[in-house]
C-alpha cells in the first residue's frame, strides 16, 4: 500500500469513521433541558409550525441544512460504484459545507437508478431541507432528474457536477479571454467529455456567448455531429452539421480546449496545431488530459489550468457551491436561477483582479500573487469567497423575486 493511499484511509477511519457527525446546539444538561428538548416542551414548536409553516425556519435547522444526495452512478473519476461507496464522498462534500460556509448536511445515498423513482424518493425530503445538492448522478438522467425536482420542490436544488463546474469553467475562462485577448464570440471551443459537467458548461459558455456552432462537443465516439443516431437531447443542442471526426480532426485551429475525460489524451501535435494564444483547461482527475509541465514545453503562449492542487490555476467548484448555497438560504431562496449562478461566476472572477489576502500568500508560501497566467482563479483557501459570492447570490435572488427574506447584512456593505 503507497503511503497516500494509507493516510487517506486512516484519515477516512481514525479517530472515528467518517468526516461527519451530529452536534448538539442546545444544553441537555439538567432535567429542564430535557422538558425542554422532548416532552412536553418541544409540543410548542410542533403547534407554532402546525398553525404557521415557516415558523419552521424559527425553531429548526432546515434553514441552515442542505441534503447532499446522490446513487453512486458518477462518482468523481471512478463511474458507477453505487451508493455505498459513493458516501465518502458525498462526506466530504458535507466537510466543506461545513467548514467553508458553515452549513449543515444530511448525506443521504440513494439505493434507485430509476430517475423516475430517484425523483420521487428526493421530492418527499423537501420538509427536512433547506435546500437539495445532487452529486455524482450519471448523465443524461441527471438532467431529467434536477429539471423535474426543480419543478416539484419550493427549495434551491443544485447538481454541483453541473453548474458548480460550469460556473468555475466560465469565470476560469473570461479571465484567460482577457490575459490571451481574446473575444468570446470569436472563439472555436473543443470540449472533450459530453457528461453532466461538459454540456451545463457548453451550456453556460452559449449563454455567455459563444456561438454554438464554434462549440466542437466530443464523447466517447468521437465528435458529436447531427448525423449520428445515438445523440440523447441534450448532447444534440450542440451537435455540428459535419462529417464524423476525431479529436486530433478538430484541434485545428481551436482557441480552447477543455478536458472533463480522460488521462493524456492531448498529444504533442493537437496543442500545436491550436490557435495562437490558446488556452488549455485540462480537467480529468488525478490525472489531466495533458500536464502542464508538458504542455508548456510544448508551446509557451499557452494558459492552462487543471483540476488538481498541485499546479497553477486549479479549477475546482469548491470555489463556489459552497457559498451559492449560503447566499440562496440567507435570503430563503425558492431556487437557484441563472440569475445567481451568473452573479457568482462575475463575483469569483472578479477576485483576482484585486490585491491577494496575506493569509492566502502564506498559506501557499508564496511572496506575492497577481492577475496572470498562472493566477486565473482565486485560491480556495480565499477568505473573500465567502462573503463576496454569498452577497451576490443573494441580491440576485432578491432582484430576481424567488428571495422570501431581506438582504443580509452583509450583502448590503
Amino acid at each position: 500500500m503507497n503511503s497516500f493511499k494509507e493516510a487517506a484511509l486512516t484519515y477516512h477511519e481514525f479517530p472515528k469513521p467518517g468526516k461527519l457527525a451530529t452536534q448538539l446546539t442546545k444544553p441537555s444538561e439538567t432535567p429542564k433541558d430535557l422538558a425542554l428538548a422532548y416532552s412536553p416542551g418541544v409540543a410548542e414548536p410542533v403547534k407554532a409550525i402546525a398553525n404557521k409553516p415557516n415558523d419552521v425556519y424559527r425553531y429548526t435547522q432546515k434553514g441552515n441544512l442542505v441534503g447532499v444526495i446522490s446513487n453512486g452512478t458518477a462518482v468523481l473519476g471512478l463511474g458507477n460504484v453505487g451508493p455505498l461507496a459513493s458516501k465518502p464522498v458525498m462526506e466530504g462534500k458535507g466537510l466543506l459545507f461545513k467548514k467553508l460556509a458553515d452549513i449543515d448536511v444530511f448525506d443521504i445515498e440513494i439505493n434507485e437508478n430509476d430517475p423516475l423513482m430517484f425523483i420521487e424518493v428526493v421530492s418527499r425530503l423537501e420538509p427536512t431541507f433547506g435546500g437539495i445538492n445532487l452529486e455524482d448522478i450519471r448523465a443524461p438522467e441527471c438532467f431529467l432528474i434536477e429539471q423535474e425536482l426543480k419543478k416539484r420542490m419550493h427549495i434551491p436544488v443544485f447538481h454541483d457536477d453541473q453548474h458548480g463546474t460550469a460556473i468555475t469553467v466560465a469565470a476560469a475562462l473570461k479571465n484567460a479571454l482577457l490575459l490571451q485577448q481574446k473575444k468570446i464570440n470569436a472563439i472555436k471551443i473543443v470540449c472533450v467529455g459530453a457528461g453532466a459537467a461538459g454540456i451545463a458548461c457548453m451550456n453556460l459558455l452559449a449563454s455567455q456567448g459563444v456561438p454554438k456552432e464554434h462549440i466542437f462537443l466530443l464523447d466517447t465516439k468521437g465528435l458529436v455531429v447531427s448525423s449520428r443516431e445515438d445523440l440523447n437531447p441534450y448532447k444534440a443542442v450542440f451537435a455540428q452539421d459535419l462529417p464524423p471526426a476525431t479529436l486530433g480532426d478538430v484541434m485545428h485551429g481551436a482557441d480552447v480546449f477543455i478536458g472533463l475525460s480522460a488521462p493524456d489524451l492531448l498529444t504533442d501535435k493537437m496543442v500545436l496545431s491550436m490557435n495562437d494564444n490558446p488556452i488549455i483547461f485540462a480537467m480529468a482527475n488525478p490525472d489531466p488530459e495533458i500536464l502542464p509541465t508538458k504542455a508548456l514545453e510544448i508551446r509557451d503562449d499557452i494558459i492552462i489550468a487543471t483540476g488538481r492542487s498541485d499546479f497553477p490555476n486549479q479549477v475546482n467548484n469548491v470555489l463556489c457551491f459552497p457559498f451559492i448555497f449560503r447566499g440562496a438560504l440567507d435570503v430563503r431562496a425558492k431556487e437557484i436561477n441563472v440569475s445567481m449562478m451568473k452573479a457568482a461566476l462575475d463575483a469569483l472572477s472578479e477576485l483576482v483582479h484585486e490585491p491577494v489576502p496575506q493569509v492566502v500568500l502564506d498559506g501557499y508560501q508564496l511572496e506575492n500573487l497577481s492577475f496572470g497566467s498562472e493566477y486565473i482563479l482565486p485560491k480556495p483557501t480565499d477568505p473573500r469567497l465567502k462573503e463576496r459570492i454569498s452577497s451576490a447570490v443573494a441580491r440576485a435572488a432578491v432582484a430576481t423575486g424567488v428571495a422570501e427574506l431581506p438582504l443580509p447584512e452583509y450583502a448590503l456593505l
